[in-house]
């Protein structure tokens, strides 16, 4: 089957930063590199075939080309393409959010929800981020805090490292803090519902959209679920560590030294997002901010080097 690299989209969102550029390789001009899709096949940013006889093809136009057996037979029970892969630098706050689940999203936004997982990659001394509420509020409360700009009084901001890991389940108010730089895993969504947005303007100059509306009708009021820590694994060449597992993907993150064998068995493709150093996967090389896909039924194959990478499949 195929392995190969990834271009990924780019987005200039207001509260972005230059690292993924300055550090991790990215080759864009926008002022602000706020987020760049590393595995995408969503209709506002596609990512793209990097290298191979399929150079230039979105992903989704590979899959058309060479059949939803790439996606592996796990994929099968999914309509469109599952996850999208982000890389995100927050140099300012990130506005306040939710995100709908499967059924509200389909019925009034025409795409799937959004759960999805943050792993932290960087993060300033001093960082936070927001995730759910220090304890249960009524929709009365809510309704009112939005209305008299408290509302945060009443979320949880949690001091966040390197290396942390977040679950948000769809409903779950969050914001992602200034000085983060995360890897994020997420269903194949684009839908946000913005609460507060510090009263920011966009590039118009005119205030920013919120979606308070909806987002009383989606967001739980409640202290967010957590998924459960668990432990590092050891196995010849690397050491790997389960970050979530869910309806729509699951994710480890890998600290390879040496060589480590990895298997794209026929039930899923496998996505590896290098964080940190050098390696080549299956014969192709790879450094830090690169995205390789390795196709259903590829089977085993090698990571050779020394690196840190996510290795999410479905």
């Amino acid at each position: 089957m195929a392995i190969f690299k990834l271009e990924p989209a780019f987005k200039d969102y207001i509260w972005g930063g230059t690292r993924l550029r300055d550090e991790y390789g990215k080759k864009c001009d926008y002022d602000k590199v706020a987020e760049s899709w590393e595995l995408s096949c969503h209709k506002d940013g596609a990512s793209t075939v990097a290298d191979g006889e399929d150079k230039g093809l979105t992903l989704e136009q590979y899959i058309e080309k060479h059949g939803k057996k790439v996606l592996g037979s796990d994929c099968e029970k999914f309509e469109n393409f599952p996850i999208l892969i982000k890389l995100i630098d927050a140099k300012d706050n990130l506005s306040v959010q939710v995100h709908p689940d499967n059924e509200y999203a389909m019925r009034v936004e025409g795409e799937y929800g959004k759960t999805e997982m943050w792993y932290v990659v960087d993060a300033d001394p001093g960082a936070t981020l927001l995730y759910g509420f220090k304890h249960e509020i009524s929709k009365d409360e809510f309704a009112r805090r939005i209305a008299d700009n408290t509302l945060l009084e009443v979320t949880n901001a949690v001091p966040v490292k390197k290396g942390d890991v977040f679950f948000i389940q769809a409903g779950t108010l969050h914001a992602i803090g200034k000085g983060i730089l995360i890897a994020e895993i997420q269903q194949n969504s684009n839908t946000t519902y913005r609460i507060y947005d510090y009263g920011r303007v966009g590039k118009d100059g005119k205030p920013r959209e919120l979606h308070v509306e909806k987002a009383k009708d989606v967001t739980k009021l409640a202290p967010a679920q957590q998924y459960p820590d668990t432990p590092v694994e050891k196995f010849e060449g690397y050491t790997g560590k389960l970050l979530a597992s869910c309806d729509y993907f699951t994710t480890y993150a890998l600290d390879i030294n040496g060589s480590a064998k990895l298997n794209a068995d026929e039930k899923s493709f496998n996505s590896i997002l290098v964080l940190e150093g050098e390696c080549t996967i299956g014969g192709v090389k790879a450094a830090k901010g690169d995205s390789v896909f390795v196709s259903a039924g590829t089977g085993e194959y090698a990571v050779e080097g020394c690196c840190k990478a996510v290795l999410t499949k479905v």
